[in-house]
């Protein structure tokens, strides 16, 4: 346990992380790594709580655009989260991980519904929790839906598993004098309006003065770096 930084974490993982090359679908290469990380944490006493995108499915926002209602879209985008969310749990337990899918939405033939003391039981008790179906409404992203459970279950830290290694002031894939952040507090964040999740994620975690951690999912044994309380990517904090 010394060597831990963050005894209980809410990690977030894109979906397009999760489609690796590819960029859509399911890549099990990209998937045993994220797990065989998640095998590690456990191992090292770490309670873990998950939540994973569906950007690899569907983006409500983004795919339906003008063609659907909004609503409609968004609802589409939560069941994608759930089939990531089934397919992650799958593969721990072939890691020899429990894992239980706690569902924000009634979903009984797949996975339980989430309940804040059912999730906290099973973190408790060496589970990983899965989260699916965000926050279970339309108009709010999975990155909300990760700062919002991560709240619920008092995270020592909300862990942002990016595509993006760190925030930047601006896209570094297209603006090659992007500054790069490695600790910034939430005023800063959003008075800059820099894209590292949407505002609103933001605000709640500000509002409820969480760490956060945004680094780049592909880099080598990230997820354990960052929660034995190395700095990579960028910490988010209210002050320092």
């Amino acid at each position: 346990m010394d060597q831990i930084k963050y005894k209980r974490i809410m990690l977030k993982i894109s979906g397009e992380a999760l489609a690796g090359e590819a960029h859509r679908g399911l890549d099990f290469d990209v998937i045993d790594s994220v797990c065989d990380a998640i095998r590690q944490c456990t191992e090292l006493g770490v309670q873990v709580g998950l939540m994973v995108g569906a950007g690899n499915f569907w983006r409500g926002v983004k795919d339906g655009a003008d063609k659907m209602q909004r609503s409609h879209a968004d609802a589409m985008g939560m069941l994608g989260t759930v089939m990531n969310a089934i397919a992650v749990a799958d593969a721990l337990g072939r890691h020899g991980v429990d894992a239980r899918v706690l569902c924000s939405v009634e979903m009984n033939k797949f996975c339980e519904y989430f309940t804040r003391d059912l999730a906290d039981r099973y973190l408790n008790e060496g589970k990983v929790v899965v989260f699916a179906g965000g926050t279970g409404n339309p108009y709010f992203s999975t990155d909300t839906g990760v700062v919002l459970r991560g709240v619920e279950i008092e995270a020592d830290a909300i862990l942002m598993a990016k595509n993006v290694d760190a925030i930047y002031s601006a896209d570094p894939k297209q603006d090659p004098n992007a500054i790069r952040y490695s600790r910034l507090t939430y005023d800063e964040v959003l008075a800059k309006r820099l894209k590292a999740t949407d505002t609103t994620a933001m605000a709640l975690a500000m509002d409820n003065n969480v760490t956060m951690v945004c680094f780049g999912l592909a880099e080598e044994n990230s997820i354990i770096r960052v929660v034995r309380g190395e700095e990579i990517g960028t910490t988010v904090q209210n002050k320092f």
